[in-house]
């Protein structure tokens, strides 16, 4: 006969018997609930639906007809011997092989000596024989002719088994039969009748608890029937499935830097990140992990989709593009919408496309006040969102580093959740940001990776190259955190090692200008390098006002600020519009479908960056068309202000350019310094000019003692702060501040303590 073997894990009921340690069975009964049980018992149901018997409630006992076609085959006679029992289970069923026999009578016999022990008669026995012998012939036969075969046969039994139905039982693990006892009323049933646990184990995990109400083989059986009816919908299950976050180790933006084959190499699987994270860890430090994190993606070749507060709905258009039927149910609605989904250039991606669209839609059917207008409208969405997004999250086959899903705020509304839980099931990271805690996101799903942090902040867009990327110091949040920011290890760069850089804006307290504007920018707040690409912290302030309208110590102030790096502008407008610019009569053939003609303008007579170094005029055509797509310049796509922005950057001064010819990235900037004194507005070639430096790298500050708006007006948003220092002053003549000499620096000290000498 066959010995019980202990559970290593559930997965060991499904293991060959040639593989199990000494050709062991397994007889565990469940009496508490948990996802891994709830998991098995799916898996075990189906292997015993194909393989085995599944009982739900008791085995009935034999009736009248049951017990005549015995008699009439076997007769009356009984005897408690080991070649009766043999020789009559060849007779009743001739299907079993020697072997198998040999096994089921020595376990029949075994159970019939113990019952004789117990005080049993020769009449109960028969009448227990004979029970067994029709159980066997009417509930087991499809069992005994499977027994020690290497996929062992398997009993799922649900309910609180009796004594008899436990001797039939335990005739048949002893035969070479797996069994699971599933007692969702507890374990206390069985225990009167086997108190030492001898004829099967408990199965002991961490985390059981009571099942929920409703569980049993017939809830397991109605999962399973509308699993294999949505199979059906979208042609049959995928040749992978997803490993969700099971890899990761728990780092969140760490863990979804992770190529493809650091997270698992089992061809069966692909592995993707589900993460939401709720609050900041650290405030001064966010959002340039954050923007760090999308360029490290983005150079590792990975797609990635970014999207900010909302998913755009679909236009008319895309909706328009979805051909519907008038359905009779889901199920119609769901075949036909499903059939419409076409990724040709991966047939197993659109299988899965085709899977999550599905199984989304299922689970939301269940949803109160759910019917199958409402539920067609949200599949519509679905299609139209899949087929717009899907080119910029998915590569081609072959592709084994997933896209990347980021989504700032949190899903607003039921639509939003389904789409990113469709997205979580195909091979794309899905990211979820709230840094505002106090944002509700109405996604919910037991897949989803939660991490939470204490501090919010309001982040209303994701930090991206140019004006979107405005960071605080530490000093902007806390004292104590600039420390730490301003004065840790720099590192050691040699002269001009890097030829790609962004800025990044810093917010400011008034009082740290003067202490950052000399400072190279390798030990500013916010400084990194990644891939080879700089993030240069850079200020760009207004300054309006004089501190207690002490006009000399107000120039006093500024003076110190004009290094041998910076260009000073003491008069408005410092560009006039009406004059000459050799770009203007070129600058329509210069710019083409929204993108720069770069070989065009380089070979250009009118072209006057050529004697620059190759990296920097490469640097500035990148903030050129930076410029342009961000539309910061107010009338950019809508009168031509396009035009204006390539004729302006493409005529720089020479002293601009001999500035940005000597910047070392991760030494000092170049600055800017406009002092502004009277009523007159600058003009939109000078609000154009201050933009683009503020992109290219520059420190800029505008002086206005007057306090008068005198640029905003040509900006499409604020895109620099502004400091109150003091009251209004009119009628001022800027001095002629000669820079500094170049070897002049002055100490952070003298900075602070000496700032009015």
């Amino acid at each position: 006969m066959f010995e019980h073997g202990k559970l290593q894990n559930l997965d060991d009921y499904f293991t060959e018997l040639n593989q199990r340690p000494g050709r062991r069975v397994y007889f565990y009964r469940i009496s508490g609930y948990c996802e891994e049980v709830r998991v098995f018992l799916r898996r075990y149901y189906e292997a015993a639906r194909r393989t085995g018997v599944v009982l739900e409630g008791r085995i009935p006992n034999p009736d009248e007809q049951n017990l005549a076609y015995y008699e009439e085959i076997m007769g009356r006679e009984f005897r408690m011997e080991p070649g009766f029992i043999t020789g009559s289970l060849q007779k009743w069923l001739p299907r079993m092989n020697g072997l198998q026999r040999e096994h089921v009578s020595s376990a029949l016999f075994d159970t019939l000596t113990d019952m004789r022990r117990a005080g049993k008669n020769d009449h109960m026995l028969k009448n227990a024989y004979i029970k067994f012998m029709c159980w066997l012939y009417y509930k087991f036969e499809r069992i005994v002719n499977r027994l020690g075969e290497e996929e062992v046969p398997k009993i799922l039994y649900e309910g609180s088994v009796s004594t008899y139905e436990l001797k039939m039982l335990s005739i048949l693990a002893k035969a070479g039969s797996d069994l699971v006892l599933l007692q969702q009323g507890g374990d206390q049933e069985y225990r009167k009748q086997d108190p030492s646990s001898a004829l099967s184990c408990a199965l002991e995990l961490p985390g059981l608890s009571a099942f929920p109400e409703g569980f049993g083989i017939r809830a397991i059986r109605k999962e399973m029937e509308r699993q294999w009816s949505r199979e059906r919908l979208y042609g049959g299950a995928p040749d992978i499935s997803g490993c969700t976050n099971a890899w990761m180790e728990g780092t969140g933006l760490p863990d979804l830097l992770k190529d493809g084959v650091s997270r698992g190499n089992d061809s069966r699987f692909f592995y993707n990140g589900y993460i939401r994270i709720s609050g900041v860890e650290d405030k001064v430090t966010y959002l340039n992990e954050l923007y760090q994190f999308q360029l490290a993606v983005r150079n590792s070749g990975r797609k990635l989709l970014i999207l900010e507060g909302q998913i755009p709905a679909p236009g008319p258009e895309e909706i328009s593009g979805v051909r519907r039927k008038n359905y009779a149910n889901t199920e119609q609605m769901l075949a036909d919408l499903a059939g419409a989904i076409c990724w040709t250039a991966d047939a197993v991606l659109e299988k899965l496309m085709r899977k999550a669209f599905v199984e989304v839609l299922a689970e939301e059917e269940d949803a109160p006040g759910v019917n199958l207008n409402r539920l067609t409208g949200h599949a519509v969405y679905l299609l139209c969102w899949l087929m717009r997004y899907a080119p910029e999250l998915f590569g081609g086959p072959g592709k084994t580093d997933p896209g990347c899903f980021i989504y700032l705020g949190g899903c607003r509304n039921g639509k939003e959740a389904m789409f990113v839980k469709l997205l979580s099931r195909l091979p794309v990271d899905v990211l979820l940001l709230q840094p505002d805690r106090n944002t509700a996101c109405t996604l919910a799903d037991p897949a989803l990776y939660e991490i939470h942090h204490e501090q919010s902040m309001k982040v209303e867009r994701f930090p991206k190259e140019g004006q979107d990327i405005r960071m605080g110091t530490a000093a902007y949040h806390a004292e104590r955190e600039l420390d730490e920011v301003m004065y840790q290890d720099s590192g050691i760069y040699r002269n001009q090692q890097y030829d790609r850089a962004v800025a990044v804006s810093l917010q400011t307290m008034y009082e740290e200008i003067a202490i950052l504007w000399d400072q190279e920018v390798k030990y500013r707040p916010n400084f990194g390098v990644t891939d080879s690409v700089v993030s240069i912290p850079v200020i760009f302030a207004k300054v309006s006002g004089v501190k207690d309208g002490l006009v000399d110590r107000y120039w006093a102030g500024i003076r110190p600020l004009v290094t041998a790096d910076t260009f000073v502008i003491r008069e408005a407008p410092h560009l006039d519009s009406t004059a000459p610019n050799p770009v203007k009569a070129h600058a329509v053939e210069f710019f083409r479908n929204g993108k720069l003609q770069r070989q065009k303008i380089k070979a250009h007579a009118c072209y006057a960056y050529g004697f620059l170094r190759e990296e920097m005029q490469d640097h500035i055509l990148d903030k050129l068309q930076l410029l342009i797509d961000q539309k910061i310049i107010r009338g950019t796509f809508e009168n031509g202000t396009e035009y204006t922005i390539i004729a302006t950057v493409l005529n720089l001064e020479k002293e601009i350019l001999r500035l940005l010819q000597r910047f070392d990235f991760t030494k000092k900037n170049p600055k800017l310094i406009y002092i502004h004194t009277s009523e007159r507005m600058i003009s939109l070639e000078d609000s154009i000019l201050t933009a683009f430096l503020n992109l290219a790298g520059f420190d800029i500050l505008f002086f206005v003692p007057t306090g008068y708006q005198i640029l905003e007006r040509h900006f499409n948003r604020e895109i620099m702060e502004e400091h109150q220092i003091g009251e209004y002053v009119y009628d001022l003549q800027a001095p002629s501040f000669g820079a500094a000499p170049s070897n002049t620096r002055r100490s952070w000290r003298e900075i602070i303590f000496k700032r009015g000498n």
